[in-house]
């Protein structure tokens, strides 16, 4: 079981896109940020976001010092918005904890707020060059089809899916080698149409081998979201990220016309966090009343 380092990393040099948490001068901070916000997250969505956001809080001091409401206002439309508070989160205690400098092992990662596994050991890979799997979805697409021949990747197994992408970690590079087994799992070895003849390891894939047999594995769920409770939790967000000053209820009433859904999605936001009632029962962002 193996995949051509030589190959992929030569592939790589060539094709991998110049994103900004991917250049020599960018900080561990700024790779720890990107990968937040790049969870179910399109590149394209994120890269103007993150640019602003290493501008506005260079260092983690910098987030940890503003309010949870500035946080969830920057994030604007990306989405997921506990993550915002998670990372906000997360820059108070490397600020506090570690003298604003993110950890480099993959153990102290873990125990900060809001950073599992996979964020943990992407920091300690991408930011430090530290040989570890790092595992995401693109990535069990390629290892299930170059290695293991088949269509795509079955539920996941945390332990399973590391050890094979460990086995395959070279002894060098290994950091960088990571970055382009992702690389190809975005851009080439892709879910639908995927662009086998610009594939790297084309030659020694086992899928190929196997003459391409189609993923029979459990149906994989498709999100949706028009008309979901995201869509009305972020309606309801849209309105206190448009102001400063706490709102009253009729300014969020309006946005949905489901009053069970809009009051559900309401009250989530609250258990989340997301959105604080002040004494007089008006609305508004955490921190901002």
């Amino acid at each position: 079981m193996s995949v051509d380092s030589e190959l992929l990393l030569d592939w790589w040099d060539r094709t991998a896109r110049d994103l900004p948490w991917r250049r020599p001068e960018c900080t561990a901070w700024g790779v720890l940020v990107s990968e937040i916000m790049l969870q179910q997250t399109p590149v394209s969505r994120v890269e103007p976001i993150w640019h602003e956001w290493l501008a506005r809080w260079p260092v983690p001091s910098a987030m940890a010092a503003a309010s949870q409401g500035e946080v969830l206002r920057a994030w604007g439309k990306l989405g997921y918005p506990r993550r915002a508070l998670r990372l906000h989160e997360a820059a108070t205690a490397i600020a506090r904890d570690h003298g604003d400098i993110v950890p480099s092992d993959i153990e102290t990662l873990e125990s900060l707020p809001g950073i599992g596994s996979y964020t943990a050991r992407a920091v300690a890979a991408f930011a430090y060059g530290q040989r570890c799997a790092v595992v995401d979805t693109n990535v069990r697409r390629v290892v299930a089809r170059a290695v293991h021949g088949a269509g795509d990747a079955g539920p996941p197994s945390t332990k399973r899916d590391l050890a094979d992408v460990e086995a395959l970690l070279p002894a060098d590079n290994a950091a960088v080698f990571s970055a382009a087994l992702m690389e190809l799992g975005a851009l080439v070895c892709t879910a639908k149409g995927q662009r086998c003849a610009d594939c790297p390891i084309y030659s020694e894939c086992a899928w190929q081998r196997n003459g391409r047999p189609a993923y029979n594995g459990p149906a994989k769920k498709v999100q949706q979201f028009a008309g979901t409770d995201r869509q009305v939790r972020g309606l309801l967000l849209d309105v206190l990220r448009g102001t400063s000053a706490p709102v009253p209820k009729a300014q969020l009433d309006v946005v949905w016309p489901d009053v069970t859904q809009r009051e559900k999605c309401l009250d989530s936001l609250l258990q989340d966090g997301l959105v604080e009632q002040t004494a007089s029962g008006e609305f508004a962002l955490p921190g901002e009343h």
